[in-house]
């Protein structure tokens, strides 16, 4: 089986939006960047939501941090798809993230994906957007659809979403 290999997470502290995905997909583990898969619309998704002056790269995922904005995943071990992550690694990757959070502190996270925001909450019922009763008092915890080409809504209504984080910047 072929051994992938984690990508690096972009983190400091007092960021103004840390965005979680689920965790790197195969195309990212090879390149060692975030939401490298060419069918993912994370970044033209940020532009288009005023989040960033320009489209960004792939390849430029660290330069996202001089904007204040810092990336990470919910689980490190890269799958060809977020159903081939157990629920031993999504608890204890929600662990993981919230010693992150507490640690850094950012003014809000950005959950790419309803799915990354129940497993980090243990929630059934979420909303888009920010959620009223935070896990961690004092942090916007704020869920986005995920950027996969997979998700069925228009990228209008996505990128409609996104553009309420402009709030926190």
């Amino acid at each position: 089986m072929l051994q992938l290999e984690p990508i690096p997470d972009h983190l400091e502290e007092n960021l103004k939006i840390l965005f979680v995905g689920f965790n790197p997909s195969i195309r990212s583990s090879e390149t060692g960047f975030h939401y490298a898969n060419p069918n993912n619309r994370f970044w033209k998704i940020l532009h288009q939501a005023g989040l960033t002056p320009r489209k960004y790269r792939p390849d430029e995922n660290s330069d996202l941090l001089a904007l204040g904005y810092g990336l990470t995943n919910i689980v490190a071990r890269p799958t060809r798809e977020a159903a081939e992550i157990s629920k031993a690694e999504y608890a204890e990757g929600a662990k993981q993230l919230e010693q992150k959070i507490r640690l850094l502190r950012p003014k809000a996270v950005c959950f790419v994906g309803k799915g990354v925001y129940q497993q980090f909450s243990n929630r059934k019922t979420v909303s888009w957007g920010a959620q009223k009763e935070p896990v961690i008092p004092g942090i916007v915890e704020y869920v986005a659809p995920s950027s996969s080409g997979l998700v069925r809504m228009k990228l209008a209504d996505i990128v409609e979403i996104y553009s309420g984080l402009n709030r926190y910047i």
